[in-house]
């Protein structure tokens, strides 16, 4: 299976830790903004990432990824069956998918990709004010969500709820540099999980590429 995309995206760093756990191999094939390449474009007709190959069958969106590998391979389980804990893992993964997502597009695309990719400037404002006002009401949530540490957001084990919503926080806190401090609970959960290597390895090949690039700006 070919997975479109770059790890930089939490989106696509979310698969590609919900394969890891699920002992699913994935090929990641890199794509960039507005990237033409045919089979990823013939998999995501929008352009947008991540978009999945397995043989003759395409399908782009994060969501529909997993669930097409969930069913593909059921154990172990990341999603519960059980009622309450299956919707309040969808509910994890819709607040990172949603409300995390669009505060940190702000943050991340003006002081990252604009700069670095784009190569113009962003829009310091709008990240400025995100931080500001966007932010501190999802970790005021989330301190108040968390378990005690070493716990998990749902059944007291490994899903996809900690997988979604550490994925977004990786591009704030490791790779722009974001104190989270302020909430110590959310912050010793996120370490907890950013140590797991299906995301954590991700996490750290993309700051030694941030590194080097920032060495040579």
């Amino acid at each position: 299976m070919i997975l479109y995309g770059s790890s930089m995206s939490p989106f696509v760093r979310k698969v590609l830790a919900f394969a890891a756990e699920k002992g699913i191999a994935l090929e990641l094939r890199p794509v960039g903004i507005g990237d033409q390449n045919p089979d990823f474009r013939a998999a995501s007709p929008f352009g947008k990432m991540p978009a999945l190959t397995d043989g003759d069958f395409a399908i782009a969106d994060s969501s529909a990824i997993i669930a097409y590998l969930d069913a593909l391979k059921p154990e172990p389980n990341l999603i519960p069956v059980e009622a309450r804990a299956r919707a309040r893992c969808v509910w994890w993964d819709e607040f990172a998918d949603t409300m995390l997502m669009e505060c940190g597009r702000h943050l991340f695309f003006n002081r990252v990709v604009a700069p670095m990719f784009l190569k113009r400037p962003g829009d310091a404002a709008a990240a400025d004010r995100a931080e500001r006002e966007l932010l501190p009401p999802l970790l005021d949530y989330l301190e108040g969500q968390v378990p005690d540490a070493g716990g998990f957001l749902v059944e007291e084990r490994i899903t996809l709820a900690d997988l979604a919503v550490a994925s977004p926080l990786a591009n704030l806190t490791r790779h722009l540099g974001i104190d989270i401090s302020g909430h110590p609970r959310t912050l010793a959960w996120l370490d907890a999980i950013l140590a797991r290597p299906s995301l954590g390895e991700w996490v750290d090949r993309e700051t030694a590429f941030f590194a080097k690039v920032r060495a040579t700006a």
